[in-house]
């Protein structure tokens, strides 16, 4: 059994995502991947459950009867994961934003290197962003200037969706009290790993916009990010002591 699982929530991706499993199937390192679809009416769940027949051991997938938030599908992913042997817990979109052959070099950050979460990075070498217009990297990279502003964490790609954590950290943090559902959920899960002192790294990566399917991002999404980092830095300085309440 592999010990590395990754997460994948989608909604309406049935132009991505049996391309991408079988891109992440076909790596040299072996990863088990879980799909967290979210009522899709395209069709991507009966996909993802045929594709499940070729990939019977390492292929699964939980239905959620309707759209919920990228947060709640993450958070329904990684208590999935630890309720199984997993040790390397990841997150990743399906619409080849995320490059599958970067699994490898996100997995040996944390395996090989040590760090307890490693990020793939758009930001730390630069902006490595493709196919984006000028608007939206400005927009992206000003959010993770603020955030790592405001909350003081050595981060640049602050926002980033792409990440593999160690399995102690999704066990540290209590996932019950996350807050964020939309963009600020990224956030918040690097900020509750900041300030339980795991060790966090940033390898570099490309991001490359989706060139199937829709965008999911939203005015409101971004409203949640500006406003919710605020809330959430607040809290951490006057709020319990006790980590988990955070």
């Amino acid at each position: 059994m592999s010990r590395a699982l990754v997460v994948i929530p989608t909604y309406n991706e049935i132009e991505n995502i049996e391309r991408l499993l079988r891109n992440v199937f076909s790596l040299q390192r072996p990863f088990h991947v879980l799909v967290v679809d979210d009522g899709s009416p395209d069709g991507t769940a009966t996909a993802v459950r045929t594709l499940m027949k070729e990939f019977p051991e390492a292929l699964h997938l939980l239905e959620r009867t309707e759209k919920g938030g990228l947060g709640t599908a993450y958070i329904a992913g990684f208590q999935w994961a630890l309720a199984r042997p997993y040790e390397y817990i990841f997150e990743m979109d399906a619409d080849f934003s995320h490059n599958p052959n970067d699994l490898i070099r996100l997995y040996n950050a944390c395996k090989r290197d040590g760090a307890h979460m490693a990020i793939g990075s758009r930001y730390v070498t630069g902006v490595n962003v493709v196919n984006w217009p000028m608007s939206r990297v400005l927009l992206s990279w000003l959010a993770s200037k603020y955030v790592r502003w405001v909350t003081r964490m050595d981060i640049y790609d602050t926002t980033a969706g792409f990440v593999c954590y160690q399995r102690k950290v999704l066990e540290r943090i209590n996932l019950n009290k996350i807050q964020f559902v939309g963009y600020a959920f990224q956030i918040e899960m690097k900020f509750k790993t900041y300030l339980a002192k795991f060790k966090i790294v940033e390898v570099p990566v490309i991001f490359t916009d989706r060139t199937r399917g829709e965008s999911k991002m939203s005015g409101g999404i971004i409203s949640e990010a500006i406003f919710g980092v605020i809330k959430m830095k607040l809290k951490s300085m006057f709020g319990s002591n006790n980590f988990n309440e955070i």
